[in-house]
C-alpha cells in the first residue's frame, strides 16, 4: 500500500485520493451501447450471442428449469444451508422493521395528508458472478423485495462455463420464494431486464452490484426508463484505526475487501505511524496463503495508507472519501460515529468485522461506491416500495385553505387553479373565502 501523511497534501491532491472507479466510463458505455441495441433489435438471439462472445458458453433456454433447482439444491451441504438460512432471517427481521405505519396529519381543520408506500411491480435483480460465487446477494436484494410485496421479480444470474448457476445461489433463491431465474450475466443481463426479450420481462427497476460494465449497464438502462437503485460499482472499505486498534484485526478487514478483485480499494486511515507499519507486516504475513492472493496483491498495489495528525483529522478525510463500508476500530466507536456524515454502512469497534454486514449482520450489502454514499444511501425496503402522498379535504378544510390557494394561483397566472377552488366554494353550501375578491 502507498502511504501518505494528510499534512503533506494540498487539496488537490486530497481530491485525487478521493477519486475512484470514476462513474464516467467511456469504454464500458460504449460497449453497453452496443449491446443494448443489439438486444433492443433482435432480443433473445443478441443475448445469446453476447453471452457466447463474453462468457464462452452457449445457452438455448436461459430460464433455470424446476429440475435444476432440484438437483441443485440437494447438492448443498446441509452446514451451508444453515448458514445462508441464518442470515435469511437476520436480513429478514431487519429489513421488515423498516415497515413504516401510516400516519395521517391534520394539517389544518378539515385537511388531512398521509404517505402510503406500493410496492414496485415489476423488478429485477443482479447477481454477479465473476469470479465469486454470491448467494448472500440473492438473500440482500430477494427478501426485501419479497417483504415489500413486489408481484414480479427476475433474477440474472452469470452462466458458469458449463451453462449452469452455483448450487448456492438457487439454494439461496429457493429459501427466500424466488423462481424467476435467468442464466444470463453482465451488461447483456442488464439489458435484457430493462429492455425485455422473448425471454426475459421488462422490468420497472434493476437492482444489484457488478463490474465497471454492469455498472455502466444499469446507467444507460436509466435512459431507456428503467429505474436503478444506486451506483454500485467495485466494493471499498476505509478503516479508521487508532493507535490501540489490532494491526492483525485492521489487516484482516483491508484483505477482505481487496480479494474482492483488482479493481477494489482499501484504505487505512490512522493517526500512528506504527500502526501503519504494523498493519504493513500483518498484511505480507496474510497474504502468503490466501487463495485470492493475486487478486488482492493488486488491489492492495492501488490502496493507500493516510496518517493524520489526529483522529479528528482522520474522520474528517473519511467524510470526504464517502466509503461503501467504513470500519471505526478505535476507542470511543460511538461517539466518533456521531461525526461521521458520509458512508454506506458503519462497523463500530474492533468485533464488527465488514464481513458481517457483507452475510449476516442483517443489514444490507448493496450499498453506494466510488464516493456516491455523499448523496446515496445502500438499499433497504424502502428501495422496493414507492412513496404515494394522499390528502382529503372537507368543505371546511377547503374553505379554510381557499384564500391562499387562490392568492398563489392567481400570482402564478393560472386562473384555471383559481377556478377550480371557487366553483366547489360556489357548491359547497360553506362559502368561498376568495383572497383580495
Amino acid at each position: 500500500m502507498k502511504r501518505y501523511r494528510l499534512a503533506d497534501l494540498s487539496q488537490v491532491e486530497v481530491e485525487q485520493l478521493c477519486q475512484r472507479n470514476p462513474l464516467h466510463d467511456p469504454e464500458a458505455f460504449e460497449t453497453c451501447r452496443l449491446i443494448f441495441t443489439a438486444v433492443e433489435r433482435e432480443g433473445d438471439a443478441a443475448l445469446r450471442r453476447w453471452t457466447h462472445q463474453l462468457d464462452s458458453v452457449w445457452i438455448d433456454d436461459f430460464r433455470v428449469a424446476g429440475q435444476e433447482f432440484d438437483q441443485a439444491c440437494q447438492t448443498v451441504e446441509g452446514r451451508t444451508l444453515e448458514s445462508l438460512q441464518q442470515a435469511a432471517d437476520n436480513i429478514r427481521l431487519f429489513h421488515s422493521r423498516q415497515q413504516a405505519p401510516r400516519q395521517k396529519v391534520e394539517v389544518q381543520p378539515g385537511v388531512t395528508c398521509w404517505r402510503e408506500s406500493r410496492a414496485i411491480e415489476k423488478v429485477g435483480l443482479y447477481i454477479p458472478g465473476g469470479t465469486a460465487v454470491l448467494p448472500s446477494s440473492v438473500l440482500m436484494l430477494g427478501i426485501p423485495a419479497r417483504l415489500a410485496g413486489c408481484r414480479q421479480i427476475s433474477v440474472c444470474v452469470p452462466p458458469r462455463p458449463d451453462g449452469t448457476v452455483a448450487a448456492e445461489v438457487l439454494a439461496a433463491a429457493r429459501m427466500v420464494g424466488l423462481n424467476r431465474i435467468f442464466k444470463i450475466g453482465g451488461a447483456q443481463a442488464i439489458a435484457a431486464m430493462a429492455l425485455g426479450t422473448e425471454s426475459v420481462p421488462r422490468v420497472d427497476k434493476i437492482f444489484g452490484p457488478g463490474n465497471r460494465w454492469v455498472q455502466a449497464a444499469k446507467r444507460l438502462a436509466f435512459r431507456y426508463g428503467t429505474a436503478i437503485d444506486l451506483p454500485a460499482g467495485p466494493s471499498e472499505v476505509l478503516v479508521v484505526a487508532d493507535a490501540k486498534a489490532h494491526p492483525g484485526f485492521v489487516a484482516a478487514d483491508l484483505i477482505s475487501q481487496a480479494e474482492h478483485g483488482s479493481d477494489s480499494q482499501s484504505v487505512l486511515v490512522t493517526d500512528s505511524a506504527e500502526v501503519v507499519t504494523k498493519v504493513e507486516l500483518e498484511l505480507a504475513r496474510q497474504l502468503d496463503d490466501l487463495p485470492r492472493r493475486n487478486l488482492a496483491s493488486q488491489s492492495l498495489q492501488q490502496s493507500y495508507s493516510i496518517r493524520t495528525a489526529d483522529l479528528e483529522g482522520a474522520i474528517g478525510f473519511a467524510n470526504r472519501y464517502a466509503p461503501e463500508h467504513l470500519i471505526l476500530n478505535v476507542e470511543n466507536a460511538h461517539v466518533w460515529a456521531e461525526k461521521i456524515e458520509s458512508a454506506g454502512s458503519v462497523f463500530l469497534g474492533p468485533w464488527s468485522p465488514e464481513v458481517a454486514g457483507d452475510y449476516a449482520s442483517g443489514t444490507n450489502h448493496t450499498l453506494p461506491t466510488s464516493g456516491a454514499a455523499r448523496a446515496f444511501s445502500g438499499v433497504s425496503l424502502d428501495s422496493f416500495v414507492k412513496k404515494i402522498t394522499f390528502q382529503e379535504l372537507t368543505p371546511q378544510g377547503l374553505s379554510l385553505l381557499a384564500p391562499a390557494l387562490q392568492q398563489l394561483a392567481t400570482i402564478e397566472g393560472l386562473e384555471g387553479h383559481r377556478r377550480a377552488v371557487t366553483v366547489r366554494g360556489k357548491e359547497s353550501g360553506v362559502g368561498s373565502r376568495e383572497s383580495g375578491r
